[in-house]
């Protein structure tokens, strides 16, 4: 009799501690997923804040670049479909969303980069007044990101975690997506190519004259190696001023001045003859 009752209690205990793990545990699942639709709301005030500066923006960049047209009209299409998904989607986001979200950034950062081109652009007030909220805004969604990728994080190791994964599907807790971009065109960096301007340049540096330069050095020699002098070209020389061959003192020539005896320098007399021909 007293066995029968030892393991009953033995039976019950196990019973309530298994309670308390289930217990435990969904109630970690609720606080997960309140800080996931927490963290997520944060985000989506960012991104409403920016579905209000883009028509603003667009419209400024449209007066003074109007060959940015493409670049305008994507960024205006991405703009609505971000807004419709979120109207349509519910307290999380969906992998869509998160996609769409991040090509409109892309865009936006192309459209920066691109303002580059327009100094007008560049200096107006209103312009620079929208680029520093958007800035600001991208700054926050970025943060907000952060902390709701973390916040998924924790909560789909629990999904997928021994024993909190039975509770997960007992009740049917599925994954939560992450807020980030996963396509790789998305990734690159914007590419802008200013055609026109790159093109001036590189025919005024065709239309130099062409300057002297002194000789290339040769670098077959080893790079350790002293420099050779020999391998300069040497100057052209004149006519009638021959170098010497030799080092030295070298007997002048007739009709140069001659030394005298006496000491000093004495110019030769014109037509004078050698005395022993006298």
């Amino acid at each position: 009799m007293g066995t029968a009752i030892t393991i009953i209690i033995i039976i019950l205990v196990i019973v309530v501690i298994l309670a308390l793990v289930g217990l435990g545990s969904y109630n970690g699942f609720v606080k997960s997923r309140n800080l996931i639709q927490e963290s997520w709301r944060q985000i989506d005030v960012e991104l409403n804040r920016r579905y209000e500066l883009i028509p603003n923006l667009v419209e400024t960049v449209r007066a003074y670049a109007a060959h940015e047209r493409n670049t305008l009209e994507d960024i205006t299409r991405l703009r609505s479909q971000a807004q419709q998904l979120s109207q349509s989607e519910g307290a999380l986001p969906s992998q869509q969303r998160a996609d769409v979200e991040a090509q409109l950034s892309g865009a936006v950062r192309n459209l920066m980069v691109s303002v580059e081109a327009y100094p007008d652009l560049k200096s107006n007030q209103n312009f620079l007044e929208l680029q520093r909220q958007l800035a600001e805004t991208e700054d926050r969604i970025a943060a907000g990101r952060r902390f709701y990728n973390a916040n998924v994080r924790v909560y789909n190791t629990k999904v997928e975690s021994v024993p909190t994964n039975i509770i997960a599907n007992m009740f049917k807790n599925e994954k939560a997506t992450y807020f980030q971009v996963d396509e790789p065109a998305v990734r690159q960096a914007p590419d802008v190519n200013f055609g026109e301007i790159a093109y001036r340049g590189d025919q005024d540096q065709r239309q130099l004259p062409p300057q002297q330069s002194a000789p290339p050095v040769q670098f077959d020699r080893p790079s350790d190696s002293l420099p050779n002098p020999q391998e300069y070209q040497q100057p052209p020389q004149q006519p009638g001023n021959q170098p010497p061959q030799q080092s030295g003192y070298s007997a002048p020539q007739q009709g140069s001045y001659q030394p005298s005896q006496q000491g000093g320098y004495m110019p030769p007399e014109t037509g004078s003859q050698n005395p022993n021909q006298q």
